[in-house]
């Protein structure tokens, strides 16, 4: 048992939080969710437990999520999951851990601050602080150092990442609120509007990873979907078909598309033509809705490979990065912010 300090890479997501130990590997896997006792102010649950709790609490019982767009939205909720979730690993421990948090390149400040402030709170030593992109690109095996251009698209929970990675940094990158999420929320809208029929998030969420898609599936697929009817609060099943789900896809898709085009058109023409060969990353839990590569693709006419593991690989690349902790400078290090300052 490894009794001596311990580096931790943390990837606090808006829907999932992964923690990883070097020379372990991920050790955690929890949904970014708190259960909270709005009197007491006391957390009854984390993670897994909160999630099934969603819902289904009773009045003095609060299920929270502390991200929000891919940044800490309840300063004191993200600190104590933290501390929780590090606990789980550095309980035997002699010596507070080095942790490395990913964070998104566009990430302001004042919400850096609070990254740090929040993973100190949860017992680090010291902070650093990786770029999604960076991470992503690292988990996907890319060689960051050279001066080839990469670009990431990172489809999260709260947050799209597309980042243009060059030399070790972010040459250019846009972060937009159009994620996962989105998706659950335009299948609950469209739901609404089409069978006068309210649903769930977590039914939503259900539908889109059995049979979501943004281009059609070779066999359509079909599944009952409960919910509320609207017109006399009476329990109502519908059918609900794969091909329905790519028109209540769109709006989300096209925001995804235009941010995907606005990077490629800010980036040198030097590192585009690179995409040639190097083709475009798709990562992130949003990049298993079906088609999603094939649509990207289809739109930009360049290769776009989707990664083995999306919801892990860039906790996979934050934890190659814990072997290089003593050339990084800890503390805040937002490098496509910093260079736009310069």
């Amino acid at each position: 048992m490894q009794i001596f300090e311990k580096d931790i890479a943390i990837d606090m997501g808006t829907s999932t939080t992964l923690l990883f130990e070097q020379g372990k590997g991920i050790v955690a896997r929890e949904p970014t969710v708190v259960a909270v006792d709005r009197f007491s102010g006391k957390i009854q649950k984390v993670g897994q437990d909160a999630q099934r709790m969603l819902g289904r609490t009773p009045a003095n019982i609060v299920a929270i999520h502390p991200i929000s767009a891919g940044v800490i939205s309840d300063y004191e909720m993200a600190a104590q999951m933290q501390r929780e979730l590090v606990s789980r690993i550095t309980s035997f421990s002699l010596f507070k851990p080095c942790v490395l948090c990913c964070v998104p390149s566009s990430i302001s400040g004042v919400e850096e601050r609070a990254v740090i402030d929040a993973a100190i709170e949860a017992g680090a030593r010291k902070v650093y602080l990786l770029e999604q992109g960076v991470a992503t690109a690292l988990g996907a095996g890319v060689d960051i150092s050279k001066p080839d251009g990469h670009m990431v698209i990172d489809i999260g929970g709260g947050t799209t990442e597309i980042a243009m990675i060059s030399a070790g940094g972010v040459v250019e990158c846009e972060s937009i609120k159009t994620a996962g999420g989105s998706f659950d929320e335009a299948i609950v809208k469209y739901v609404r509007k089409k069978y006068n029929m309210l649903i769930g998030l977590t039914a939503a969420e259900e539908i889109k990873k059995n049979i979501g898609c943004v281009m059609q599936r070779p066999d359509m697929g079909v599944e009952d979907l409960k919910g509320r009817n609207l017109a006399n609060g009476l329990p109502k099943t519908i059918h609900i078909s794969s091909n329905e789900l790519i028109e209540a896809f769109v709006e989300p898709m096209n925001d995804i598309l235009e941010a995907i085009h606005a990077v490629l058109e800010r980036t040198p023409p030097q590192l585009v033509g690179d995409l040639d060969q190097n083709g475009i990353i798709i990562s992130g839990g949003g990049s298993l809705v079906y088609g999603m590569d094939r649509l990207i693709e289809r739109s930009t006419g360049i290769r776009t490979l989707p990664v083995d593991d999306p919801v892990s690989c860039a906790t996979y690349g934050a934890g190659k990065m814990l072997k290089h902790l003593d050339e990084m400078k800890d503390g805040m290090m937002n490098f496509y912010r910093m260079r736009q300052l310069r």
